[in-house]
């Protein structure tokens, strides 16, 4: 897995639109962002520059236009993401996290059920 940057919370809304469509160039991620945000184009191309110095997307040039792409894949982002936000908020534990969301009424019945048939399931690929 390619080392994952550290990406703001305004960087990962335009990360976002790339994941959705690529390549993509900045127009359509202007327009797509101006769309959701009160951004205007010329902070949604700093965002993007400051992606591009961190390596999180990169660009072709096609005449006149620059089309960007991701360079890390978003399964891989989320990944590193939760593991961060589990260490800040649990230190690292599963546990913990777990019984605060049931506690908190934040995982439904269902979802219970379901984590229970894939706990079961992993257990058993042991």
């Amino acid at each position: 897995m390619k080392q994952i940057p550290a990406i703001s919370e305004a960087e990962h809304q335009v990360m976002k639109v790339i994941w959705k469509k690529n390549p993509i160039n900045a127009s359509e991620i202007i327009n797509a962002l101006t769309e959701k945000t009160e951004w205007k184009p010329k902070t949604v191309k700093t965002l993007l520059n400051r992606l591009l110095t961190k390596g999180a997307v990169g660009y072709e040039k096609t005449g006149r236009e620059y089309n960007y792409y991701p360079v890390i894949e978003e399964a891989d982002f989320v990944k590193v993401e939760s593991r961060n936000f589990i260490k800040r908020m649990f230190g690292g534990a599963m546990k913990p996290m777990l019984v605060s969301m049931v506690e908190n009424k934040d995982l439904t019945l269902d979802d219970i059920d379901e984590l229970r048939k894939y706990i079961i399931e992993k257990d058993k690929g042991k």
